[in-house]
């Protein structure tokens, strides 16, 4: 009997730029290698950046192996390059409901049920049992996802921490010296939460609400005129930070702002989470 890993490791060998690194290092996941299957994805992801289906096999493997975070970014990357692939969006809710964070992974469930079109049983199972599992947690807790606030900060009292947790700082900082930013900015430019400031530390929160305008709008009006759907986010790469922005459902837009070195995929996380607290917080009562 033929061995499937020998083969496709010697059509590898032979053509290291091949796509046998899929079928193999999923082989080799199956046998329970998974030392060997890490390495396969993580060549493939090197060689092929732009392939979603190379990016999810790294999240699978990884997932495997324990290394949550790792395979949560494997499958962000690959949602980035496919948002059709339901399974990537499935293995991202899967990390966040390991690590507790039910609202996120029902919000992840959410998009591959919607993706599936009815069609896929057993997701809209797991849908339930999230679900199920953040109502048990939090009592009288509404379906929708709920991001809570940082503990001990009562969000109306103080905006300008609503992203104390996230940033993991006091809720400011200076992006070109290494810090994080996260600022909410309404559709008239108005900063309604979180905080920024200059390498001076000098408060530029309302500079950056002003120049941002009603930057989500422009947004919207891109994607209907070029008939390309609803935005999710957007980055900037500048050579003293990376910026990433979401849209808020109640108007506006998140925006989060880090050093060059973080990695576009993290900021990009934290600005879908951000926007998903600014949106709860805007919601609830004053």
């Amino acid at each position: 009997m033929s061995d499937p890993v020998r083969e496709l490791s010697a059509t590898l060998a032979r053509d290291p730029e091949s796509e046998a690194f899929l079928p193999l290092g999923e082989a080799l996941r199956r046998r329970g290698d998974l030392d060997a299957a890490y390495g396969i994805a993580m060549r493939g992801v090197e060689r092929h950046p732009f392939s979603a289906a190379a990016h999810d096999l790294l999240g699978r493997v990884a997932s495997d192996r324990g290394a949550l975070d790792v395979a949560y970014d494997a499958w962000d990357a690959a949602v980035s390059l496919d948002p059709t692939l339901a399974a990537a969006r499935k293995g991202q809710a899967f990390v966040r409901f390991r690590q507790g964070r039910l609202a996120e992974a029902e919000a992840h469930l959410r998009e591959a049920v919607a993706l599936a079109g009815g069609s896929d049983p057993e997701t809209e199972s797991a849908l339930a049992r999230v679900r199920e599992a953040a109502l048990a947690d939090v009592v009288g807790v509404v379906l929708a996802p709920v991001v809570t606030p940082p503990d001990g900060v009562v969000p109306h009292a103080d905006p300008a921490r609503l992203f104390a947790d996230l940033t993991d700082m006091d809720g400011a900082a200076a992006p070109g010296a290494g810090g994080v930013a996260a600022l909410f900015v309404d559709e008239w430019g108005t900063v309604r939460a979180g905080a920024c400031t200059d390498d001076a530390g000098r408060d530029v929160a309302s500079e950056v609400g002003r120049a941002l305008g009603d930057i989500g709008g422009e947004a919207s009006g891109a994607m209907r005129h070029l008939a390309l759907g609803s935005w999710r986010t957007l980055h900037v790469e500048a050579e003293r930070s990376v910026v990433a922005m979401a849209p808020v459902d109640a108007g506006g837009v998140v925006l989060v702002a880090a050093a060059p070195a973080t990695p576009l995929g993290r900021v990009r996380r934290l600005a879908v989470r951000a926007a998903m607290r600014a949106r709860d917080w805007r919601g609830s009562p004053a």
